[in-house]
């Protein structure tokens, strides 16, 4: 029964933070959007302390669960071990845990985290690359199925459906996303859980909080034969049975192993419970495990702490030439993010802003300090004031919530006008397209001659009314480079 429990909710959990990343309308997030905000390292870095004081709770109570239940890598390791086990049944065994190598990838994720490397916290980061793999892998599959019921419902006259642009947003998240999928496909193939009681940081904090749990799988010895069905079915490789003991810091609490027991000797209950013998723990192994516990809490309070003192301080025929990337000194970040610094190190790259920005505005960096963290480009739309989806969906506060209002007035950049590359100089022509579309009124058009008012007219940019949405370097028609475009501010203000 506990079995059930557990695969019914990991499912509904698993779909619903799937469809998150798959859909592209923001519907989803409306009721949803909770699930990815109650992940643990997203939690963590948005200093949401209820939600992490929640799943510390919960671990202590119910142990792993979080790993077998609402982390969405998880449930994806589960179902690839699933389908293995259809060819292959009974084909895990005990192995011992690796605890030098858990522990040692914790503390570089720690501290990769005190100093602000992301790009370290965001390709261990669980949540983030499952959505990543999501993203980039199956997001595009979706929108084609998309665009063919759009295709078919509009030849009966129905606009149930809306055809949308299918596109590689960045080849080098691309070709991460598929390693990562890849890689942790074949190892739940193999071994099942491996990734998660290895390399995971989360997994190791769980694991560790997890071993002082009030319930956990509890072996009665009276009752055991020792025909080991439970350590073959251990997706975990945690239950050393010729010992009788489990590793709970490896354990995910699938159940699995008290749903193939014959003998009904593995019970889900407090250990003193259990009426087996209890071994005695010495003055020594109980120091050691307070150092242990007291150390990492200490980790994780300072780099809490620091997060938090950071964000107080911080229609024709013809063909047109695509648009190039013009060479920004400072990168575009999403207003709502405070700064170029605060976004980078709270962000965790799962791209979930990425996958409901309607604008196609948003697309992941190649850039090693920020890798695959979203960056703002403008060669296909512009971002509109009148949308917040980014700042609704964002679970680390790398993008805070703000109303239309607020984005209205956020300056995230300020425009820069380059005279070579307009066609008033090029061309000869008249334009004033960025001035007609600019949302602030922030560029005005003036006559190149003074004393002739029928003179071609240049632009002039007011940069304290430009709050930098790239509508202007959207909609310039010049080519390849805009002749107008947005650079970035380090540091966010209001207008």
């Amino acid at each position: 029964m506990l079995r059930k429990v557990r695969l019914i909710s990991a499912l509904v959990c698993f779909t619903l933070i799937t469809l998150l990343f798959l859909d592209f309308t923001g519907t989803i997030h409306t009721w949803f959007g909770w699930l990815a905000k109650i992940q643990f390292l997203p939690a963590l870095l948005a200093l949401n302390i209820g939600v992490i004081i929640a799943l510390m709770v919960l671990t202590l109570i119910l142990g792993r669960i979080y790993c077998s239940v609402i982390c969405p890598l998880g449930v994806f390791q589960d179902l690839v071990s699933w389908i293995a086990g259809k060819r292959r049944k009974n084909r895990f065994r005990y192995s011992p845990g690796l605890s030098w190598l858990r522990y040692g990838v914790l503390a570089v994720f720690i501290i990769a985290i005190i100093a602000g490397i992301g790009t370290i916290v965001t390709l261990l980061a669980p949540y983030s690359t499952y959505g990543r793999i999501v993203s980039n892998l199956f997001a595009p599959l979706y929108q084609w199925g998309n665009n063919l019921l759009a295709y078919w419902a509009e030849r009966v006259d129905s606009y149930a459906f809306y055809s949308v642009d299918v596109w590689m947003k960045g080849v080098t998240t691309f070709g991460i996303a598929i390693a990562a999928f890849i890689i942790l496909a074949l190892l739940a193939w193999r071994n099942g859980r491996t990734y998660c009681n290895t390399i995971c940081p989360v997994g190791t904090l769980l694991g560790f909080v997890a071993k002082y749990s009030w319930l956990k799988p509890v072996i009665d010895t009276s009752k055991c034969v020792n025909c080991q069905l439970c350590a073959r079915n251990c997706k975990a490789s945690c239950i050393n049975i010729k010992e009788h003991k489990i590793d709970y810091s490896r354990c995910v609490a699938c159940m699995n192993c008290i749903g193939k027991c014959p003998k009904n000797a593995i019970q889900y209950k407090h250990p003193l419970n259990a009426g087996t013998k209890i071994v005695k723990v010495t003055d020594e192994q109980i120091d050691n495990a307070r150092r242990n516990f007291l150390s990492a809490t200490s980790l994780l309070a300072t780099s809490t702490l620091l997060k938090a003192q950071e964000k107080k301080v911080d229609g024709g025929l013809a063909i047109i030439e695509e648009k190039k990337i013009p060479n920004r000194t400072t990168p575009v970040t999403p207003a709502g993010s405070l700064s170029a610094r605060n976004f980078a190190n709270h962000c965790t790259a799962c791209q979930l802003c990425i996958s409901v920005c309607s604008n196609q505005v948003l697309r992941p960096s190649a850039k090693l300090e920020t890798l695959m963290q979203p960056e703002m480009y403008y060669e296909r739309g512009y971002c509109r004031p009148e949308c917040t989806k980014c700042a609704e969906v964002c679970p680390t506060g790398a993008i805070r919530p703000i109303t239309t209002a607020e984005k209205s007035a956020i300056q995230i950049g300020h425009a820069v006008y380059i005279y070579e590359n307009c066609v008033v100089n090029t061309d000869g022509v008249n334009c004033g397209n960025c001035a007609r579309h600019c949302p602030t009124g922030a560029i005005q058009m003036i006559a190149s001659i003074a004393d002739d008012p029928e003179s071609p007219k240049l632009l002039v940019i007011n940069e304290e009314r430009c709050i930098g949405c790239g509508a202007c370097e959207n909609l310039c028609p010049a080519r390849p480079f805009s002749a107008i475009y947005v650079e970035g501010h380090q540091k966010h203000r209001i207008v």
